[in-house]
């Protein structure tokens, strides 16, 4: 029998959910994937460059042209300047990068805090460098009633063993943002350590009511110690290609890269030249996310208003939660599965992103599709 590294891993909640919602032909509003395809004209550079020698290894830190292309994205954005040949990697997809800045960060011992919900990828990663992993629980108050981090309590639970921080915002599953003064109440509590940030920002272009995305490239004091981890999948609809990026400071992306060439060494090529391309060509395409996602949880949202669910709409992502508390008392696994099999939807149970189950009655669903599809599911959810 092998000694397993990960004894208590199982399958995914995302593939369980995917698998059910296929065994019962039900509209999966589970995994977060859209329902539609790329651009064509995205599309049709990919195949340009699959007949036109894009097809062998890319350099390892990723091609030329398209960090470059990030670079100038992140200047424009967040106003911070970064050398694409010292401070931009090109992951394959936003896990690896996550996976490979934990790696390079996380010693044997050292104590690694995420916020519950928190994403189920992030745990097993700290497991592997030999780390333990801090669950504290984002909070809803009377005065902000969205999730959002509770300061106090996570400057107590920092101490001499505390050497990474990982935050998700846009947030999910829970569409919950930052806001400018967060960065810097964050900047206050970790500026007399020696504590890392992750911050995994793969939503950074789905915030909805003008908001603006605060991306840690933004504050200057953050920055130095952080790695900014994004994710093309979710920005062009193509969760499929597992292509992203990651952005940080020289030397912590020396280390990064350290253990990204042995994780994958490279991204797959003909894809990486066709979104460098893309993304100099049609920049509308990400500036336009906002509007387009926020007039689908609008959708979604106005669909399920006559239904029993209670909800705040989503403030990010493509996620909203419906909190079903006025329907049954059962728990949120078991319900998401009973919805599933008896009317046809499938959604993800917010207790899987928690280390201990929250005292919440919520589901996730995702409005990353066409709305028909949405149509019929709000249908039979407003039945209930």
């Amino acid at each position: 029998m092998m000694n397993s590294k990960l004894p208590e891993t199982g399958t995914t909640i995302f593939a369980v959910m995917s698998n059910l919602a296929h065994e019962h032909n039900a509209i999966n509003l589970s995994q977060g994937f859209p329902s539609f395809n790329p651009d064509q004209a995205l599309l049709d550079l990919i195949t340009h460059y699959l007949n036109n020698d894009g097809n062998q290894y890319a350099p390892m830190v990723g091609v030329p042209s398209l960090r470059k292309a990030i670079a100038d994205k992140v200047s424009m954005l967040y106003g911070r300047s970064v050398d694409p040949d010292t401070e931009v990697t090109v992951c394959d997809g936003a896990t690896e990068g996550l996976f490979s800045a934990i790696q390079a960060t996380v010693h044997p011992g050292d104590e690694v805090i995420v916020f519950d919900p928190a994403f189920d990828s992030y745990e097993p990663a700290v497991t592997l460098a030999g780390g333990k992993t801090v669950h504290i629980p984002l909070i809803e108050t009377a005065d902000n009633p969205d999730y959002h981090i509770d300061w106090d309590r996570l400057e107590n639970s920092l101490n001499e063993r505390t050497r990474l921080l990982i935050l998700n915002f846009p947030h999910n599953p829970s569409g919950a943002i930052l806001e400018a003064e967060d960065l810097d109440r964050l900047a206050a509590i970790v500026r007399d350590t020696n504590v890392y940030l992750i911050s995994d920002e793969v939503y950074e272009h789905i915030v909805f009511d003008g908001a603006d995305h605060q991306s840690f490239a933004r504050h200057d004091e953050l920055w130095e110690r952080s790695f900014v981890i994004s994710s093309f999948g979710k920005t062009y609809h193509a969760t499929g290609w597992k292509v992203g990026y990651c952005v940080a400071p020289p030397a912590l992306t020396d280390e990064f890269r350290k253990i990204h060439q042995w994780v994958c060494y490279a991204v797959v090529s003909p894809i990486q030249y066709a979104i460098a391309d893309y993304m100099v060509k049609t920049p509308e395409h990400y500036k336009a996310l906002p509007a387009f996602y926020e007039e689908k949880r609008d959708r979604f949202c106005d669909l399920v208003s006559g239904s029993r669910f209670k909800f705040r709409p989503s403030k990010g992502t493509f996620f909203q939660i419906l909190d079903y508390s006025d329907i049954t008392d059962e728990d949120d696994a078991s319900y998401a599965k009973r919805l599933t099999r008896e009317i046809g939807v499938a959604s993800i149970p917010i207790s899987v992103f928690c280390e201990k189950i929250p005292n919440v009655r919520e589901l996730r669903f995702c409005f990353a599709k066409d709305d028909n599809m949405l149509e019929k599911a709000a249908e039979r959810l407003c039945r209930l």
